[in-house]
């Protein structure tokens, strides 16, 4: 993993806008409707080609595939995972916005939650097919030396996300459930940083879990819980080095009063044994902007680094590069400019066809965030 060691290097956190006919056939093959194999291949191969050249043209240093071929960044498993039925799965809403039900029902009424297809462990978890996961390596990998870029990475499901959006109707336990989901998502994460890609373990059941599966816990018993996670995840990458790692957690990517987040400095004393190397958390939001200052109280161990959001992934708003300057120094004060690389708070494409941001705003945001850590850099390193 490239870290900042002469200037803020930038990154985002995966999901990028997705092109209407890559959104078409994405909902086509997850309703099971007949797709032409080729010409989906070619629809992808071309989508991350482009995102790849706007991420590179926007002053990205550290790039990925926008995940141009799955539907949502953790349902997409059960087209590579066996064990898996689609089912009656209730939507978990967050309790922010069931405290505000008036809001809730005029979002859904605006069509501004997503609609797609959940799915069921109704059986052993197992690698199955990961066809898909080598095509978008390859499609990733041509998209970079096309655009002359060398720093990769690809985001792929923590078990505990997957376990939080994939109910458990088999295994006679919920840890039981974990390790078998650690053992069937190795390969894929093994495979990514086989290929010389950085792997990025999405992990939002970290936080985001706390006001939806686990909103009648305790604190106390949310980190319990989220213990348990992290060393299902720790077992699942035992065999690849915390360099080549990242892991993002979030408190949900849309854009509610968020007014049930657990706050980071409860949780962050528990992120940090999570073996990858770089932590990607929100900075940048309203409820989390604060936050930076954790980091004077909990110590980040010296092997890893911070990739703080200094962009907003809900709002449509474009952040003045200084204003990304000073939220990168804030962090480099406190921990340290070479631990320091610059991202958003969470993707702007967590589910296909949908997203706060516009997509034509998306890369002038993106613009923003180097144009800031091009200043920061400056101010940091003269």
């Amino acid at each position: 993993m490239r870290t900042s060691t002469d200037r803020i290097l930038t990154t985002h956190v995966g999901s990028l806008p997705r092109p209407s006919d890559a959104v078409d056939l994405l909902f086509a093959r997850d309703k099971g409707d007949p797709v032409d194999e080729q010409a989906f291949d070619a629809v992808i191969a071309s989508a991350i080609a482009d995102t790849v050249q706007r991420q590179v043209e926007a002053g990205i240093d550290i790039v990925d595939d926008g995940e141009m071929s799955k539907i949502s960044y953790g349902t997409y498993v059960r087209h590579r995972l066996s064990g898996f039925e689609v089912g009656d799965v209730p939507r978990q809403t967050p309790e922010d916005l069931n405290d505000f039900p008036e809001f809730r029902d005029r979002l859904t009424a605006a069509g501004a939650t997503p609609v797609y297809l959940r799915s069921v462990c109704r059986g052993p978890v197992e690698s199955a097919d990961l066809t898909s996961l080598h095509s978008d390596i390859s499609h990733l990998q041509v998209a970079m030396a096309g655009s002359g870029t060398t720093d990769g990475f690809m985001t792929s499901a923590s078990p505990g996300l997957i376990a939080m959006f994939q109910p458990n109707e088999y295994y006679d336990s919920q840890d039981a459930y974990l390790a078998a989901l650690a053992e069937a998502m190795r390969p894929e994460y093994e495979a990514i940083v086989d290929a010389g890609l950085t792997l990025q373990l999405d992990c939002p059941d970290l936080a985001f879990g706390r006001h939806t599966l686990y909103r009648d816990a305790t604190d106390d018993d949310f980190v319990a819980n989220a213990e348990r996670h992290i060393e299902a995840l720790n077992h699942a990458v035992e065999n690849i080095p915390a360099e080549d790692m990242r892991l993002h957690i979030c408190w949900g990517n849309y854009g509610g009063p968020h007014t049930h987040d657990i706050p980071l400095a409860k949780m962050a004393s528990t992120l940090v044994k999570a073996k990858p190397k770089a932590l990607l958390v929100e900075g940048a939001n309203a409820r989390h902007a604060h936050e930076w200052a954790v980091w004077r109280d909990v110590e980040l161990p010296d092997d890893k680094v911070l990739v703080p959001g200094v962009l907003d992934s809900t709002s449509n708003i474009v952040e003045h590069p200084e204003l990304v300057a000073e939220r990168i120094r804030r962090y480099a004060d406190v921990i340290g400019k070479e631990r320091v690389i610059a991202g958003t708070d969470c993707g702007f494409g967590s589910f296909a066809g949908y997203g706060a941001v516009h997509p034509t705003i998306c890369w002038v945001k993106l613009k923003a965030l180097a144009d800031g850590a091009a200043i920061a850099s400056e101010q940091l390193w003269g």
